[in-house]
C-alpha cells in the first residue's frame, strides 16, 4: 500500500491534512454501536454494490461513511448533535462538504439502531435519485 501524502488531492480526501488520517484511524477502532452497525450493511459493496469507506478524511472533516463514486457522505449524530450550538457546527460542516461537491446525508443513532431497514432504504431512495440525475 502506498503511503498517503499531506494534503492528498485527487478529488478523493479534497486536501485533507495528514493528522486527520491518524484520527480517523482512532475512530474506526473505536466506532460507536450506530456505526457498526451500519458499517456491517454498507462494508463489501453491500448496498448496491457501492463501495463505501468509514471515518474518511475529506477537507477539515471526517466522513463517518463516504462513497467516492457518488460523491455521498452519511454522517450519524450522537446525542450531543442536539444541542443549538452543535446544530449551527453541522450545518457549517454540510455547508462545507457541498461546497466540495458532495452530498451529504445525516441519520441519528437511534435511527441506525432502531430502524437500520428503513436508514438503508433512505439511502438507497437517495442514490437512486441522485442516479436519475446524473
Amino acid at each position: 500500500m502506498k503511503p498517503l501524502k499531506p494534503n492528498y488531492d485527487d478529488g478523493m480526501w479534497k486536501g485533507a491534512p495528514k493528522e486527520s488520517f491518524d484520527k480517523a484511524r482512532d475512530l474506526r477502532r473505536n466506532a460507536t454501536a450506530a456505526e457498526r452497525l451500519l458499517w456491517e450493511r454498507l462494508r463489501n459493496k453491500q448496498l448496491d454494490n457501492y463501495k463505501f469507506r468509514r471515518q474518511h478524511p475529506v477537507s477539515l472533516y471526517i466522513a463517518d461513511f463516504y462513497c467516492h463514486q457518488l460523491k455521498l457522505v452519511i454522517e450519524l449524530d450522537g446525542e450531543y448533535h442536539l444541542s443549538e450550538q452543535q446544530k449551527q457546527k453541522d450545518s457549517e460542516r454540510t455547508a462545507a462538504l457541498a461546497s466540495n461537491g458532495l452530498y451529504v446525508l445525516r441519520f441519528s443513532n437511534h435511527e441506525v439502531e432502531s430502524h437500520i431497514d428503513r436508514v438503508l432504504q433512505v439511502i438507497r431512495d437517495f442514490i437512486s435519485d441522485l442516479t436519475v440525475i446524473k
